[in-house]
């Protein structure tokens, strides 16, 4: 990657563990944000990328951030009322929930956020889509959010797409039926509503 301020070529840190279809054509434009973290091999971090028009948030760490906020501002009506909002709880077995909500006068809500990037469509109609390759992990997630709402939770599964085209969100089934199924499987569980937060990036 080459700093536009220098012209200074960089290997920059990508936290994005997913195949990163549609958003990853060379020569687009990245920005990347520093880090000056005492250990830290490479100095940069990928946050953004130009696809067209639009700028695309890759960094999956970035999200969990995007949603605390929301939640504590109060800007997701469905996830509004819980006086904690705790981050990487430790639950069920060896997971981890992203977002645990917490009040006394309603149940514990488990949210899951998921960062989506993928739209493989050019008109203003069409889909961003989840996943953009295979995860075992994501399906996981979902049958411990079902177990979540049998022990008597709440549970919400959150996309989250950081790009200001995005207007609906669609299951890939075609890259991952695997996880389709234990999407389908944990609705029929009973697990609150799939959602989908566009940001502005």
């Amino acid at each position: 990657m080459t700093r536009e301020t220098t012209g200074e070529t960089v290997v920059a840190h990508c936290p994005n563990p997913g195949s990163m279809l549609s958003v990853a054509a060379l020569g687009s434009e990245v920005w990347l944000s520093p880090c000056d973290k005492p250990g830290r091999v490479l100095r940069w971090t990928w946050e953004l990328i130009r696809v067209g028009e639009v700028l695309v948030g890759i960094n999956t760490n970035r999200t969990n951030d995007l949603v605390a906020e929301a939640v504590r501002l109060q800007r997701i009506p469905e996830l509004a009322g819980y006086a904690s909002v705790r981050r990487e709880v430790r639950y069920g077995r060896n997971s981890r929930i992203d977002l645990l909500l917490e009040a006394s006068d309603r149940p514990t809500c488990f949210v899951e956020v998921k960062n989506v990037t993928l739209r493989r469509g050019a008109t203003a109609d069409w889909p961003v889509e989840f996943p953009d390759s295979v995860t075992g992990r994501g399906a996981k997630h979902l049958a411990a959010l079902a177990d979540a709402v049998a022990q008597g939770h709440r549970a919400v599964m959150l996309y989250v797409a950081q790009r200001a085209d995005a207007r609906h969100l669609r299951l890939a089934a075609d890259i991952d039926p695997g996880y389709v199924a234990a999407a389908a499987q944990a609705s029929a569980a009973v697990w609150k509503v799939s959602a989908i937060v566009a940001g502005s990036t």
